[in-house]
């Protein structure tokens, strides 16, 4: 995976935006500020949690600087580090305590992707722990205010969780595989 280029690992997170999170429908507010080019890709060479930190430290910063207009979310790629799903999962609590540490709570939000995404009470193959899982662990920067505004587009927000768990079952191992997503691109 080392000889991967940051284009190569954005192109593969982009394909998974482009055909699992707009294609499948999984997030119903991604396409527009997709289409708009409102979406930062940005690829971290973190090869341990300090710099991990220090490049969501970057992001948190520049998003929240960012006219939503040119910047309304960010996706940190960080396919070197934390490549370990339950180190991963660790790993969420010090990112939310990065947004406290910054003074962006209320203001924004981390979501996370990673391509061993398991829910906990499920089997690591169970088909609905793909509406998490992305080609490179991903820790996904959202302002709330964007949130806000897609809720009140979406008044139904609080059944997006179960209509994705029914559209991956729909879907199952094989709808996904046709779909050409490669979720072991980030497994050494």
């Amino acid at each position: 995976m080392n000889t991967l280029s940051h284009d190569e690992i954005i192109a593969a997170t982009r394909l998974w935006v482009e055909k699992a999170v707009i294609g499948l429908n999984l997030c119903p507010f991604a396409k527009s500020v997709y289409v708009k080019n409102q979406v930062r890709f940005i690829v971290s060479n973190a090869k341990h949690i300090d710099a991990l930190i220090e490049d969501l430290v970057t992001e948190l910063e520049t998003l929240a600087e960012a006219s939503p207009e040119k910047i309304d979310t960010t996706l940190l790629i960080h396919p070197y580090v934390m490549t370990d799903f339950l180190d991963f999962n660790d790993f969420l609590e010090v990112a939310d305590s990065v947004v406290t540490e910054l003074k962006l709570e209320g203001e924004l939000q981390i979501a996370s992707f990673h391509p061993q995404f398991q829910f906990e009470g499920t089997a690591l193959d169970d088909i609905e722990n793909y509406t998490n899982r992305s080609p490179f662990p991903t820790l996904h920067l959202l302002r709330e205010s964007s949130i806000d505004r897609a809720v009140e587009a979406f008044p139904e927000a609080d059944s997006i969780y179960q209509k994705n768990i029914d559209t991956l079952n729909a879907l199952g191992h094989e709808g996904w595989a046709k779909l050409g997503l490669d979720q072991n691109a980030s497994k050494d």
